[in-house]
């Protein structure tokens, strides 16, 4: 890092809430599916796949550094960026790097296939209405099987990604110094003078996407 740093705003609110809510909810959906807590489960289901659709409106309208093709470069920019990795140099990213960009992607789609296919899914072979997606039977038998199957094989998926999404936050501190935590809690991140802050997108525009995006799962799952 230079001498001369600044603290500048990188991560907007709507951004910061979406991500530490979206762990805490997460969470919530192993720990209820395992103790079989189905009511609680899919109550977190509908949460996250709220904020997931959320995400991918403020992907498109939100903040500079928070829309898609602001972070979502080539993968051969990904792997350059990945080539760099044990070199110890200043952090300047005021958003996602190529890497964390496309690793955000892969957690957005896991996480709508997930929530998605939960809609559908049943949890045991007497597809019981204790145990079933709330769409479940709006389906055939043989698409909700094929939703529960498909449910349970991007949990495993999900589970690796989040924790290679883990272990790069903490090689990162380790290998290169950077701090990539802090700036996600308070918004702010240490970046080298002159280093243009990204344009932030106001609160009231987030809401009005979050409701809408609310809005949307609703109505879906009234009227599908």
């Amino acid at each position: 890092m230079s001498k001369k740093a600044t603290q500048l705003p990188i991560w907007d609110r709507p951004v910061r809430l979406f991500h530490w809510s979206l762990i805490l909810l997460v969470a919530l959906s192993f720990a209820s599916a395992k103790s079989g807590a189905w009511g609680l489960h899919y109550v977190s289901g509908y949460a996250i796949l709220t904020l997931v659709l959320f995400r991918v409106l403020w992907g498109f309208f939100g903040s500079e550094n928070a829309r898609f093709a602001h972070f979502l470069k080539s993968p051969a920019a990904a792997l350059r960026q990945l080539a760099r990795f044990p070199q110890r140099e200043a952090d300047r990213e005021t958003g996602h790097n190529p890497a964390g960009g496309w690793m955000v992607a892969a957690l957005l789609a896991l996480l709508l296939a997930q929530t998605i296919s939960g809609l559908f899914a049943n949890h045991d072979p007497g597809f019981t209405y204790s145990q079933h997606g709330p769409l479940a039977f709006s389906v055939s038998t043989a698409s909700s099987a094929a939703a529960s199957a498909l449910h349970l094989v991007v949990q495993n998926y999900l589970l690796v990604a989040i924790g290679l999404h883990v272990l790069a936050i903490m090689l990162y501190k380790l290998v290169k110094g950077h701090e990539l935590v802090m700036p996600m809690l308070t918004g702010e991140k240490l970046l080298p003078e002159g280093t243009k802050a990204p344009r932030l997108a106001p609160g009231r525009l987030a809401l009005g996407l979050l409701l809408l995006a609310g809005a949307a799962v609703f109505l879906f799952i009234r009227l599908f």
